[in-house]
């Protein structure tokens, strides 16, 4: 279930609430039980990790560039033909 970042208009109250997609937003403010809750747009909180996924993202400096090291190799090929 995703977490939704909340702001209280009236009171200026942020909070998060863990709701199922399908969930109505919810309306009134637990600080001052006013209807003036919006829901706020906010980064997702996931990292793609794995196999498959670009050799750049989330990069520790162990690791060589694959992509960095096959275009070195093919213009060193296309210079020598």
């Amino acid at each position: 279930m995703p977490l939704y970042e909340y702001r209280c208009d009236t009171c200026e109250h942020e909070f998060e609430a863990l709701q199922k997609m399908s969930d109505e937003a919810l309306i009134h403010c637990p600080a001052c039980d006013e209807p003036s809750l919006r829901k706020l747009v906010s980064a997702a909180g996931f990292r793609l990790k794995g196999d498959g996924w670009y050799e750049t993202d989330f990069k520790s400096s162990n690791k060589r560039n694959l992509a960095e090291s096959e275009s070195k190799s093919s213009k060193k090929s296309n210079a020598a033909a």
